[in-house]
């Protein structure tokens, strides 16, 4: 019986503690939207949490931390999102039509987000995070421009693109692409036009690709 209290509060506790870590991330979160990664602060993060600023450092060692955790769960939400194309009966540049929107739509709903990931992206070093978690933020990554490889080898397998392409310089071509089409829109010009521009550059540029990937 004692045994049987002991492992029921041990549970409780961990249920707490992630229920608190969530709490924590999801407050952090909302507030990197409204007001940017550098103007927000810890004592901010721990008000809008009802936590102390001290319960903030049980779970993270930064403010750095806290954003690399939120980043690395949307790209795992991500990830799940576009691995189901590869399930899809349609045609390999379909796929790649669906993961651009996919993407896109994912970053027009958090700028910040997308601001965030792209200064990583170029140095990572600077935001001093643990080595595991950077590695798991650089796998999870890694995953998303898999897909594109899987899906161009999809269309490699169906004859639908010349089998001399390179998988790995065209994989990367394209989300150089999606990622350069994002940043030229996404922070300048009218926020009322700016999906409206990005999605039409966007087609034209998978046009484009799509037209090169194909067999002659």
């Amino acid at each position: 019986m004692r045994k049987k209290v002991v492992v029921g509060l041990l549970e409780r506790r961990v249920k707490e503690k992630d229920s608190r870590k969530k709490l924590i991330l999801k407050s952090a979160r909302t507030l990197f939207f409204k007001k940017g990664f550098n103007k927000v602060t810890v004592d901010e993060i721990a008000k809008s949490s009802e936590l102390g600023k001290g319960s903030i450092y049980l779970y993270f060692d930064s403010k750095e931390e806290i954003y690399a955790q939120i980043l690395l769960n949307d790209i795992d939400n991500f990830n799940r999102q576009v691995t189901v194309l590869l399930e899809k009966k349609v045609a390999a540049s379909d796929m790649l039509t669906e993961f651009s929107t996919i993407y896109i739509d994912f970053f027009l709903n958090d700028s910040e987000l997308f601001r965030i990931l792209m200064a990583y992206m170029l140095q990572p070093a600077e935001m001093n995070l643990p080595e595991k978690l950077n590695s798991q933020i650089l796998n999870a990554n890694a995953k998303s421009i898999d897909v594109i490889g899987k899906i161009l080898q999809i269309g490699i397998d169906s004859k639908e693109f010349s089998d001399e392409i390179n998988l790995r310089q065209n994989q990367n071509a394209f989300w150089g692409l999606l990622n350069g089409i994002i940043s030229l829109y996404i922070f300048s010009g009218a926020q009322t036009k700016r999906k409206e521009r990005i999605c039409s550059t966007t087609k034209l540029a998978l046009e484009i690709f799509i037209r090169g990937l194909k067999k002659p």
